[in-house]
């Protein structure tokens, strides 16, 4: 039986609690920790939890008993309490984004290995039934080379979003929307499509005057091959439509579901490739199901592989990739300058402190509480 902590018990934590119940034979939940004990204390009540309750996580690091940790606190502070967790010898499993910067990524891998313990980064649209079919379409090449990629992370988000403490600011939020909404997508473009060659971005702040960060961005990836992907990401757009689309040579298909294929006339004019359609469509219908999505699916894929049975599908490195590419966006939406890829450390991204010093400011933050009494949220589709 392995025995769970939970590091913040805010709007995201009850997404880790209920998935880890679903497996009671597995593990338990013994301790949750939190700046303000009564959110903890309540979550705990709430889910009738036999836990301990802790207002400062270093007072966790002695204890022998606890295996696995959920780090579910702001972003600026996942590297550090993740790496005090595995240097006391626990595996640990981060919310997303995985840090604040890829100095920090690196801290957190070097010491994952140094413990020789896992480290999983949440991304769980990763586990969804739509999105892991998809990949498996995709890796039967039966769309041919991927020209042409569209990613849209649409968010809507009110004007008091960014009233939350953390929020709204490059020193906690480490950025907007580009880092902390559309990083799901993004992480599900570079599992399926690679990283690309070259980033050029443009980024805005149109809705939220009480925040420093963007509440829109467009990048354009160039990719070694040829082809090009776009990523709008967004926190002004009704109806949260997201999507992913791939345009093969032969065929596009994408999350929501859907195949199209297309073959030249003799004058160059398009006609439907029914056979090809109705070849992608079976092989889509026949894959199976996974057991279980989101947070929960994410979870099982830890757990198994604290069992030995599989490698996480999530490690640090992926989520560290995920990071780069949204670094990447923000230094060229920055600086106004194409940016090539891979970052190197001279970037002047690279480190939290070159961010502060280099990201675009747009306002500043005027409003600050402690926490919202309605922790209700959205954490995008299914992508049925």
């Amino acid at each position: 039986m392995l025995n769970v902590a939970i590091i913040g018990t805010g709007a995201i934590s009850p997404a880790h609690i209920e998935g880890y119940l679903q497996f009671p034979e597995k593990c338990r939940i013994v301790a949750l920790c939190d700046i303000y004990p009564d959110k903890a204390r309540q979550k705990a009540n709430h889910y009738h939890l036999d836990a301990e309750i802790y207002a400062d996580y270093t007072d966790m690091l002695h204890r022998t008993d606890i295996d696995l940790v959920s780090v579910c606190t702001p972003p600026y502070t996942h590297a550090q309490i993740a790496i005090d967790f595995l240097n006391a010898g626990k595996h640990v499993l981060v919310e997303k984004p995985m840090a604040s910067s890829l100095q920090e990524c690196d801290a957190m891998i070097g010491a994952a290995g140094k413990n020789q313990k896992i480290l999983s980064v949440i991304s769980q649209n990763r586990f969804r039934n739509p999105v892991m079919k998809l990949k498996r379409v995709l890796e039967t090449n039966l769309i041919g080379p991927i020209v042409h990629t569209q990613v849209d992370s649409l968010w809507w988000r009110g004007y008091s979003y960014y009233d939350l403490w953390w929020r709204g600011t490059w020193e906690k939020e480490g950025g907007g929307c580009t880092l902390n909404h559309a990083v799901h997508h993004i992480d599900m473009l570079l599992w399926m499509n690679g990283m690309p060659s070259e980033i050029v971005a443009v980024m805005g702040n149109a809705a939220h005057q009480n925040a420093e960060v963007e509440d829109i961005s467009i990048a354009i990836c160039h990719y070694p091959h040829g082809g090009l992907a776009q990523i709008t990401s967004s926190v002004i757009h009704h109806g949260e439509e997201q999507q992913l689309v791939f345009q093969g040579k032969y065929a596009r298909v994408s999350v929501p579901w859907k195949v199209i294929a297309s073959k030249a006339k003799e004058n160059g004019f398009p006609e439907t490739d029914h056979e090809l359609e109705a070849r992608i469509q079976q092989t889509y219908a026949a894959l199976p199901d996974i057991q279980y999505e989101g947070h929960t699916g994410q979870i099982d894929d830890v757990l198994q592989a604290l069992e030995g049975k599989k490698d996480v599908l999530v490690d640090g490195h992926q989520g560290r990739q995920t990071l780069e590419l949204i670094t990447a966006i923000y230094q060229s939406a920055s600086l106004g300058q194409a940016v090539p890829l891979p970052l190197r450390p001279d970037s002047p991204f690279y480190t939290r402190e070159g961010i502060l010093k280099n990201a675009k400011y747009f306002y500043t933050k005027e409003k600050s509480i402690d926490n919202f009494t309605v922790e209700e949220i959205t954490t995008g589709g299914n992508y049925e």
